[in-house]
């Protein structure tokens, strides 16, 4: 089944493989998605996913953020390419910011080490049989250096779906991470649209 998503809100996914280390002056590498992976959420990125949009924004379009907040973008991106694995990047953060300089400190001591897209779903298809919704065309506005927003463990899923009458610790958390994240998502958007003029 084929869903057209233009007016839907703004997700964030955070890729399963930890960041390149940075280097003193601030420069990193990694993957900020991973294309043919089912996540934590049910979702699975295909190939080319992401061309459009890169086309349409280019590098500069595409916002560099800690944690998802639209107030503090920490740095830019210089290269973000489609590849046979997933979205590769290249970045550097700018150290005249605190914000940046506080997440080089936790990115070379290993404390951070997390990739999250956030984007708006434009084309995607769900299969019957499984629920996997395949996001096939993503309108790409921003990377942001994360800790946890979405743990990328299957035990998210489990929460959905869980029956038990007292959930676990675990399971409080991952359903804490989710909220944390789909939060920092609206929290992003009404932000542009107030950048944009719109109320």
């Amino acid at each position: 089944m084929a869903a057209l998503r233009r007016n839907a809100a703004p997700e964030v996914k955070r890729t399963e493989l930890p960041l390149l280390q940075a280097n003193e002056a601030g420069a990193f590498s990694g993957y900020a998605s991973l294309f043919g992976v089912v996540d934590s959420g049910g979702d699975m990125v295909m190939a080319g996913a992401f061309a459009r949009s890169l086309i349409k924004r280019g590098v500069r379009g595409v916002k560099m953020l800690w944690q998802h907040q639209a107030a503090e973008p920490i740095g830019l991106w210089i290269s973000i390419v489609e590849d046979a694995r997933g979205l590769k990047v290249e970045g550097h953060l700018d150290l005249s910011v605190a914000r940046a300089r506080e997440a080089l400190s936790l990115m070379r001591k290993g404390a951070i080490d997390g990739l999250s897209i956030g984007f708006r779903t434009l084309r995607a298809t769900t299969e019957k049989s499984s629920g996997v919704r395949r996001l096939h065309d993503i309108d790409l506005w921003e990377i942001s250096i994360v800790t946890f927003p979405m743990l990328p463990q299957a035990r998210i899923g489990a929460v959905k779906h869980s029956r038990r009458t007292t959930p676990s610790v675990e399971a409080l958390g991952a359903k804490l991470a989710r909220l944390r994240s789909q939060r920092a998502a609206l929290e992003f958007a009404q932000a542009l649209r107030r950048m944009s003029g719109n109320p």
